[in-house]
């Protein structure tokens, strides 16, 4: 089993005896199916339906004061604690930026030997193993509690964008995003049985109507790896924007159905003048034929 500290990741902590309903009423999964250990995965909306933040919240145990643990980008932290705080008005919730007391660690191929406080699946992909709420000085000791050894982060990203699990800030841009766009409907980000959240017109629209004509695909790459943002091109024709990479793998935000036609037309895709081809391209091209946005 191998396990990583993700250093660009953040925690913010919403308490209260209100943080439960306030919460549910703010975000994209159903907070009220949250309990200790267990996670869900989730974002924060623009009222135009466009993710301003997507995080892992799980709940805290008593002993670890209750409320809901959010794990995020690091950098977006403050911003999010700032916006909730905006959203609070007479609830009874107390939010704060603990980034620099607790951190994550990531833990995949295996089981772990243990699971310490503050230990929850991911629930986008079980293929991403556990995370585990810690402060930065204890990595090691964790990381042998739960019999792993310990890697860089940048093995975790490679086998994040094997899975294909899109990363914001470099696989989609904050606040330029729809959810199904980035495929949190598809990793389980979306409750679409819950109540009202702030976006969610525009989200129940584009799942009823199936109007979502871009989404995050997996490529392989032919050689080098393109830059992160390159342009990718069906002949001469933008069909999209390279996203993170790895070991000969990555992601990539594309129109589906200018895809689905440049290969139906045998046309070769590149990146900043480097092949690269599709993982899955059944899946694109199914995309492409069902929707129209």
């Amino acid at each position: 089993m191998k396990a990583a500290f993700l250093t660009d990741r953040g925690v913010v902590k919403v308490a209260g005896e209100d943080a439960r309903s306030f919460l549910n009423g703010l975000v994209t999964t159903d907070v009220g199916k949250l309990e200790p250990g267990l996670a869900r995965f989730g974002a924060l909306l623009t009222p135009q339906g466009k993710i301003v933040v997507d995080f892992l919240i799980t709940e805290a145990p008593l002993g670890h004061g209750g409320g809901f643990l959010i794990d995020c980008p690091r950098a977006l932290a403050q911003g999010l604690a700032d916006k909730l705080k905006f959203y609070k008005l007479r609830a009874q919730v107390t939010v704060d930026n603990l980034s620099d007391d607790l951190g994550v660690l990531a833990a995949w191929d295996g089981t772990p030997a243990a699971r310490p406080d503050l230990t929850f699946a991911d629930p986008r992909d079980e293929r991403l193993g556990v995370r585990i709420l810690i402060p930065a000085d204890l990595k090691d000791k964790l990381t042998a509690l739960i019999g792993a050894e310990l890697v860089d982060a940048a093995d975790y990203e490679a086998h994040r964008i094997a899975l294909g699990v899109p990363r914001g800030g470099l696989d989609f841009s904050y606040g330029d995003a729809f959810p199904h766009e980035t495929n949190m409907d598809r990793l389980n980000g979306v409750d679409f049985d819950k109540g009202c959240y702030v976006g969610q017109e525009v989200v129940s629209r584009m799942q009823h109507r199936g109007t979502a004509r871009t989404r995050i695909v997996k490529v392989l790459l032919d050689d080098f790896s393109p830059e992160i943002g390159a342009t990718i091109l069906a002949g001469d024709k933008p069909v999209g924007t390279i996203g993170s990479t790895a070991a000969g793998r990555g992601i990539a935000l594309v129109r589906t159905d200018r895809v689905a036609d440049a290969l139906d037309a045998g046309q070769k895709l590149t990146a900043g003048g480097l092949g690269l081809s599709l993982a899955e391209p059944d899946v694109v091209r199914g995309a492409g034929r069902r929707t129209i946005a």
